[in-house]
């Protein structure tokens, strides 16, 4: 399955919050493209399906639309900057860990996170 990705968006009706239990049929790339780090290979099939085969209807100079609908024939003409960043920000943290490393080397993340009774191997060995 190349085709998925359920978040809120933009949609033939207007916007909702789309989920396995409010499923209009709405694709939103966004939701598949933020999974990077989470589900690269699924992630990777998507996107090489939106661009390769779904490209002429939801491609263009501003990236991929914020939804579509194929079995309505409704392709978005909106690009929503809330939906465009997690996208770049997440295929980055998948290709290099840059935000989570930048992320995890803030003193005050890891004093929060040790405050939760978090462990990591990306945190420093020293106790505040």
């Amino acid at each position: 399955m190349n085709c998925w990705g359920l978040t809120a968006s933009d949609n033939h009706e207007g916007y909702n919050a789309h989920s396995p239990d409010n499923d209009l049929g709405v694709i939103s790339p966004t939701a598949a493209l933020s999974a990077f780090p989470y589900t690269p290979e699924f992630s990777m099939a998507a996107l090489k399906h939106f661009y390769y085969n779904l490209g002429d209807k939801i491609w263009s100079e501003y990236g991929f639309v914020d939804a579509f609908n194929e079995s309505k024939g409704w392709y978005a003409t909106s690009h929503l900057a809330i939906d465009q960043g997690p996208i770049i920000v997440m295929i980055e943290n998948y290709r290099s860990a840059l935000l989570w490393n930048l992320f995890m080397s803030c003193p005050e993340i890891q004093q929060g996170l040790r405050k939760l009774d978090f462990s990591s191997p990306y945190m420093d060995n020293q106790k505040q």
